[in-house]
C-alpha cells in the first residue's frame, strides 16, 4: 500500500481546495459546517441547494462510470475528494443515500431502464432517497422482515412497516425490501428489493424524535401502496442478494472522510482542552493522545480497506471497520463534554452535547455492536455461530 500522492494527485488536491473554498466561502457560507451529527435538520433548503450546485459543478457521483452520469475518477482521488470536502467543513450531504447506496446498486444490479430513469437525477442532486430495511422486529436481523409485497396486475401493492428510516421525509423515493415468498425457506430467500415512490397512496411517515431534538429517523408504514413491476430490482425473490450488494458499497472512499470528520471534532476537543489549560495534565494529556492515536489507527485500518475494494469477499479490516468507528466516535462525544466539564452538559444548543447525544446511536444503527461482534466472529474468524434462543 503506497500511501504516497504523485504530483498529479496532489494536483487534484489543488482544484478540489480551489472549488470547496470558493462555494463554501462564497454563496454557501452560510451552510457550511451544517447538518452534522445531532444538526440533520438544519438549513434543510439551502443545502439541497448546495447538493444541486455540486451536480452541476460535477462534483456528485464523481467514481461513477462516466456512462452513468460520474467522472469516473480513480479511488484514490475519490479518497482526496472525501477528505478535502470534510476538512473544508462541507455540509452534511442529503444525496449520500442515492450516491452511495442505491446508484452504485443499480449500476450493478438494475435494468438499462431503471438507471437510465434513476441515476441522473441523483447525479444532479434532485432526487433524495431513504432506505427502508428495518422493522420492528428486523434489525441486525434483517432475514426477518416482515412488510409483504403482493402482485396485482402490472404493480405491486405493499404492506408493513419500516423504522429508523434515514431522511423518509424528504426523500422522493425509497427501497424497499419485502417479503414475496413467505413460505422460502431460508427466510432470506422470499425478499424482493423494490423502488417506492414516496408520494404514492398509503404512505404514512412518523417522524421519530431523537435526543438531539432533531428527527432524521422515522417510521413508516406502508398500507395498500403501489409501485410499478418495472421497479422490481434483481429477480423475483432474489432481492437478498441484492440487498447485500448494497451493504458493500457503504464500505467505499467515504469511510476515510468519515474519519477526517471525526479529526474535525477532535481538533475542537482538542483546542478546548487547550483553552481551559487541561494539556498539562497528565491525565487529559493521556485522553487526547488516546483518542488521537485512534483516529490514526481509524485511517491505517480505511487505508487498508480500500486496498482489498475490488476484491469479491470482503477483507478483515472491513469485518472490524464499524464496531471500531462506533466505539471512536461514541468515545469522542464523551470526551467533547468531558473537556467542557459541567458547561458541556448545560449548552443544549452546544455541539459538544449534540456530538454526545447523537454518538450513543453511533453503537446501534447499522448493525448494533453485539451483532457487529457476532459477524466479526463468525464470518471473519470462522467461529461457530452464536446459539439461537428458542
Amino acid at each position: 500500500m503506497d500511501l504516497r500522492f504523485t504530483p498529479e494527485e496532489e494536483d487534484f488536491r489543488d482544484e478540489v481546495r480551489t472549488y470547496l473554498e470558493a462555494r463554501l466561502g462564497g454563496d454557501f457560507a452560510d451552510v457550511r459546517g451544517r447538518g452534522g451529527p445531532g444538526d440533520e435538520h438544519s438549513c434543510f433548503d439551502r443545502r439541497l441547494e448546495w447538493e444541486q450546485r455540486l451536480g452541476a459543478d460535477g462534483w456528485t457521483c464523481i467514481g461513477w462510470p462516466a456512462e452513468h452520469g460520474g467522472r469516473g475518477l480513480p479511488l484514490v482521488q475519490q479518497v482526496i475528494w472525501f477528505e478535502e470536502y470534510a476538512r473544508a467543513h462541507g455540509p452534511g450531504r442529503l444525496g449520500h443515500i442515492g450516491e452511495g447506496l442505491i446508484g452504485p446498486t443499480l449500476i450493478h444490479f438494475g435494468s438499462p431502464a431503471q438507471r437510465a430513469r434513476f441515476l441522473p437525477e441523483i447525479v444532479a442532486g434532485r432526487d433524495l432517497w431513504s432506505q427502508g430495511y428495518s422493522e420492528p422486529n428486523a434489525g441486525s436481523d434483517l432475514a426477518n422482515v416482515s412488510t409483504k409485497a403482493v402482485l396485482d396486475g402490472d404493480e405491486w401493492v405493499l404492506d408493513g412497516q419500516k423504522v429508523w428510516t434515514s431522511l423518509a421525509q424528504w426523500s422522493q423515493w425509497c427501497f424497499v425490501l419485502a417479503r414475496t415468498d413467505p413460505e422460502a425457506s431460508p427466510r432470506h430467500r422470499g425478499i424482493s428489493f423494490f423502488l417506492v415512490p414516496m408520494d404514492a397512496d398509503g404512505i404514512e411517515i412518523r417522524p421519530i424524535d431523537q435526543l438531539t431534538g432533531d428527527s432524521e429517523f422515522n417510521e413508516v408504514f406502508f398500507t395498500g401502496t403501489r409501485t410499478s413491476t418495472d421497479n422490481l430490482v434483481g429477480d423475483l425473490h432474489g432481492g437478498w442478494k441484492v440487498a447485500m450488494g448494497l451493504l458493500a458499497f457503504e464500505r467505499g472512499s467515504s469511510t476515510l472522510g468519515q474519519q477526517f470528520a471525526f479529526a474535525s471534532e477532535f481538533a475542537d476537543i482538542l483546542s478546548a482542552a487547550r483553552s481551559r489549560g487541561l494539556e498539562a495534565d497528565p491525565v487529559w494529556r493521556q485522553r487526547l493522545a488516546d483518542a488521537w492515536t485512534r483516529l490514526e489507527i481509524m485511517r491505517w485500518n480505511s487505508l487498508r480497506m480500500l486496498t482489498h475494494a475490488d476484491q469479491p469477499e470482503l477483507s478483515d479490516a472491513a469485518y472490524i471497520s464499524k464496531l471500531y468507528w462506533a466505539r471512536l466516535h461514541r468515545d469522542l462525544g464523551e470526551l467533547a463534554v468531558d473537556v467542557l466539564g459541567p458547561q458541556g452538559m448545560a449548552d443544549a444548543a452546544g455541539d459538544a452535547q449534540r456530538l454526545f447525544l447523537f454518538t450513543r446511536s453511533d453503537t446501534i444503527y447499522g448493525g448494533s455492536n453485539q451483532i457487529q461482534r457476532n459477524i466479526i466472529g463468525e464470518r471473519a474468524l470462522g467461529l461457530p455461530p452464536e446459539p439461537k434462543v428458542v
